[in-house]
């Protein structure tokens, strides 16, 4: 499948944010979703290197100055209305952001909420298979979509996780937290004053 490139600079978009700690085995991703559905990968810096940083390409370190310039780019690039971020290991980071890009802008959005996660994962899920959601064809999110499992949990409701260690789903997660920010957006009245492409492809 083609990796489309990205959207326009001055597209609106909404971000999602899932940060690794330090010498982890997971990923640190950054996805956005425009007003229309459309959810792609940035692509940042020089050599446009996609907002999913992998460990073993970096040494199994995360240079966390390079996620803050990617960051920044996005943020200068685009047009954020709103940005969900996993606070876990890079709550430092998500309260710099939110004093330099707003605090009504970038939030704190834990996915160690069973209930709250099931709710989201079902609407994104739910979205793709009815079309609401398109995508880039970015590689690693599909690869990290389609090695997500699903976990059963008390109260009828399930999670995601990986089915074995090296399978990463850090990507999935990154974009089901950009589409509840997009959720969300749009219920506090962001609409779509433009047209835009409509070209759907699906995760395989």
């Amino acid at each position: 499948m083609q990796w489309l490139p990205n959207p326009p600079d001055g597209t609106e978009i909404v971000v999602g944010f899932d940060g690794a700690l330090t010498g982890s085995a997971d990923c640190t991703a950054l996805r956005a979703e425009t007003v229309d559905g459309f959810q792609f990968t940035p692509r940042y810096g020089p050599d446009a290197r996609p907002t999913i940083w992998v460990p073993v390409e970096w040494g199994g370190e995360y240079d966390r100055a390079e996620v803050h310039a990617a960051v920044d780019e996005v943020f200068t690039r685009y047009k954020v209305r709103r940005m969900y971020c996993d606070p876990f290991w890079w709550e430092t980071e998500i309260g710099d952001w939110a004093q330099e890009y707003g605090d009504e802008i970038v939030m704190e959005w834990r996915t160690n909420r069973p209930q709250a996660m099931f709710e989201s994962i079902s609407r994104f899920e739910i979205d793709l298979r009815n079309g609401r959601i398109t995508h880039d064809g970015c590689p690693i999110t599909s690869e990290h979509v389609g090695n997500a499992i699903k976990k059963n949990r008390k109260g009828q409701i399930y999670l995601l996780d990986k089915p074995e260690e090296h399978q990463k789903i850090d990507a999935a997660m990154t974009s089901i937290l950009a589409h509840e920010a997009w959720a969300d957006a749009l219920a506090d009245g962001w609409r779509d004053d433009n047209d835009t492409d409509n070209r759907l492809f699906h995760f395989r």
